[in-house]
């Protein structure tokens, strides 16, 4: 299988592109760099499997290319992180739902596959518990801008659905929940980086609103693997797929676990959302996947422990803080 992933220079895409080239597969990259790191890929370029391109995913004749050069598209390429798209709302939505116009339109041409990325912000403020993929979404006032990125993932959804529907290219959706790891930095807002960083250096563990607000954290690694399992599933093809972990835990909650990891003196103090990001800025209180229908179809779901995903992720901040190890 040759797979091309956009966004490839990323934290999720580069991890798939090192597990694909583990395998036997051939992968090719495109990604502006615009939150994306070469050094994520530095370990795979010169393979004879691998190759990349820099360059944009709304570059249609060059998306063009690179579509017809693979068996199926992965497209990562999006605006990510809550500080990104509060402060450039215009760049999130154009960059997310014509980018994924692009991705498609080139891919109808030849009946290629597409694997979509999606989020779990899609379910917005639902309050039924766990999120199901047949589940209503909730959205949030326009005037937020907090909701940008949830409305355009969900524009994504139904531009990937309408093309499986009527123009029958094979469209797969996985939405991905609180995808944690090495790798991930927490500059736009990433929450488990931002608080080991924070931990390792002794810093106050800066949490937004009260911290009860909960999430369910997912390994990279686990992440892939449904993903990679998904590309290989036919009947996955007009499908949406929940990807995360079941394991609750209130932001608070997260602060005091990583500190104790890092065996940090921090403190930790709580931060209004309105001096955070914006005035009237709003949160889901619960966010929670129900990945049953993942299982399902391909004999796998999200299992790696909180614990493990803790300590993977104190360990790549630890690296990149050249810190000694931990004794």
């Amino acid at each position: 299988m040759r797979v091309f992933i956009t966004g490839g220079a990323g934290f999720i895409g580069s991890h798939l592109a090192e597990r694909l080239i583990a395998r036997g597969d051939g992968v090719l990259v495109l990604d502006d760099l615009s939150t994306g790191e070469m050094s994520n890929l530095e370990p795979l370029v010169g393979h004879e499997r691998f190759d990349y391109r820099v360059g944009s995913v709304t570059d249609e004749p060059l998306v063009a290319e690179l579509v017809d050069r693979c068996d199926v598209t992965v497209h990562l390429a999006a605006a990510v992180g809550v500080k990104l798209i509060v402060e450039r709302p215009v760049h999130t939505i154009e960059t997310n739902v014509h980018g994924t116009e692009v991705v498609l339109h080139c891919a109808a041409k030849k009946q290629k596959p597409v694997l979509l990325a999606s989020t779990s912000e899609v379910y917005g403020k639902s309050s039924k518990f766990p999120f199901a993929e047949e589940d209503d979404l909730v959205m949030g006032a326009t005037v937020h801008s907090r909701w940008a990125y949830a409305c355009s993932k969900a524009l994504d959804e139904w531009l990937g659905l309408a093309y499986w529907n009527e123009k029958h290219v094979p469209v797969t959706i996985c939405r991905f929940f609180n995808t944690v790891g090495p790798r991930q930095t927490g500059r736009y807002g990433m929450v488990l980086p931002n608080f080991a960083r924070q931990a390792l250096r002794g810093e106050p563990i800066t949490v937004y609103g009260t911290g009860e607000q909960s999430r369910c954290f997912g390994h990279v690694q686990d992440a892939v693997e449904a993903v990679i399992r998904l590309l290989e599933t036919e009947g996955a093809a007009g499908e949406v797929f929940n990807v995360g972990a079941d394991e609750e835990v209130s932001i608070l909650q997260l602060a005091e676990r990583v500190r104790d990891h890092c065996g940090s003196s921090s403190k930790i103090e709580l931060v209004p959302y309105e001096k955070a990001y914006a005035k009237g800025f709003e949160d889901m209180m619960r966010r929670v996947p129900d990945c049953a229908k993942l299982e399902r179809t391909i004999g796998f779901r999200p299992r790696t422990g909180l614990d493990q995903i803790i300590a993977d992720v104190v360990a790549d901040q630890r690296a990149r803080l050249e810190l000694p190890a931990a004794g």
